[in-house]
């Protein structure tokens, strides 16, 4: 009995210095495993710096508040919408002015709000830059080019294009609801410090060939993020504050969630207030300009709003990391980009309109929600 007393009591002081030890990775790896929970998410994506590791960019120098339109007021259908999908902050743009700002579920204009893939067409924009000054020399250069870990992963013989599509071909799975699915075993990766380059080197299998057939997978973001670092040599928070950031005079200290190597979580960890998400909207609702600075080409702007990706017939389009609804008006006229639990940045050029949201919609997968969230964002811009 006394040696079985001594062995349990070894066994609890191993476990006692393990969980010292990897009190940080325990911690991260608890908050993935609650970050959507009924009564978390609303507090849990607006204080992820709370919860993971992060790399803060400062406020741009030449900061400044958006302009102030005419108030307007919204849909009277608005009211059931916010309340469904678990709206946390809303703000509408009317020829580059605020003429609607609304925040909901005890959230405040000051909050920074996790991204999720909203993120992506950020990271669009930015590989817009790089490509324009030669930092890459074409889209459809292979992936190994600038990220050589990649050769002999899934990604080998795939290339910008590609994964800008997504159309890489890697088998991926993206389910958010699956615990053990892929997406969510990158979560874990990131929780537990490991590295996003390594889980990206580590996908061996293909559905299909590389340009084949469109299969959404956030890693293929991620992948793009490996190309732009690998041409330029420098961290996207450095260059995404320093290109796009500081330009259009974002005026909150943004920051992104990174892995344990301090690389950028770029497919989705990028957190600012709503105010500012708009900014890329009016950023790319005047075809890359912003007080008379040309930060993104404008034939960027054009490309990655436009369909190109090898989506299904009728079925909803997609560019270069922005979305392009299947009914919309055509390319660059009608576009957006969004992320999980009811991210969005919406544009309509026609009507000058640009809708940036922000939410805590745990039924963000239902039949019909997007749709539904696109319908209303046009009966805003509409009443406008």
């Amino acid at each position: 009995m006394r040696r079985i007393l001594r062995l349990l009591l070894v066994v609890i002081l191993v476990v006692a210095a393990l969980a010292a030890w990897k009190r940080e990775e325990i911690t991260r790896l608890l908050a993935v495993n609650q970050l959507f929970d009924a009564g978390r998410i609303v507090g849990n994506f607006s204080h992820m710096d709370t919860m993971f590791l992060t790399k803060a960019m400062a406020p741009a120098p030449n900061a400044t508040p958006l302009p102030q339109g005419v108030a307007a007021a919204l849909p009277p259908e608005a009211a059931a919408w916010i309340k469904d999908r678990a709206i946390t902050g809303l703000v509408v743009l009317k020829d580059g002015k605020v003429v609607t700002e609304e925040y909901y579920q005890g959230t405040g204009p000051g909050d920074l709000r996790i991204s999720w893939s909203v993120a992506k067409s950020f990271l669009s924009a930015l590989f817009g830059i790089e490509l324009a000054e030669g930092k890459i020399a074409s889209i459809d250069d292979p992936v190994t080019k600038y990220a050589p870990t990649l050769k002999g992963s899934a990604y080998d013989g795939a290339t910008i294009r590609n994964v800008l599509n997504m159309a890489s071909g890697v088998k991926f799975n993206e389910d958010y609801l699956d615990f053990w699915s892929d997406i969510n075993k990158m979560g874990r990766v990131l929780a537990l410090g490991g590295s996003m380059d390594g889980f990206a080197a580590s996908i061996k299998t293909r559905d299909n060939p590389p340009g084949k057939a469109w299969h959404y997978v956030s890693i293929d973001t991620h992948v793009i993020s490996m190309v732009i670092r690998g041409a330029t040599g420098q961290s996207i928070p450095d260059l995404l504050d320093a290109r796009i950031l500081r330009p259009i005079g974002v005026t909150s200290a943004a920051y992104y969630v990174t892995d344990g190597k301090g690389v950028a979580f770029a497919l989705g960890g990028l957190n600012m207030t709503t105010r500012d998400y708009a900014r890329l909207g009016q950023l790319y609702l005047q075809n890359g300009q912003w007080n008379g600075q040309q930060v993104v080409p404008a034939d960027w702007v054009a490309a990655s709003t436009t369909p190109s990706a090898p989506t299904a017939p009728g079925a909803i389009r997609y560019g270069f990391q922005w979305w392009i609804p299947a009914d919309g008006p055509g390319a660059g006229q009608e576009f957006y980009a969004i992320g999980i639990y009811g991210q969005y940045v919406y544009v309509n050029r026609a009507r000058g309109v640009v809708i940036a949201v922000n939410a805590a919609d745990r039924q963000f997968e239902g039949a019909g929600v997007e749709t539904r969230n696109i319908a209303m964002f046009r009966k805003i811009a509409e009443g406008l």
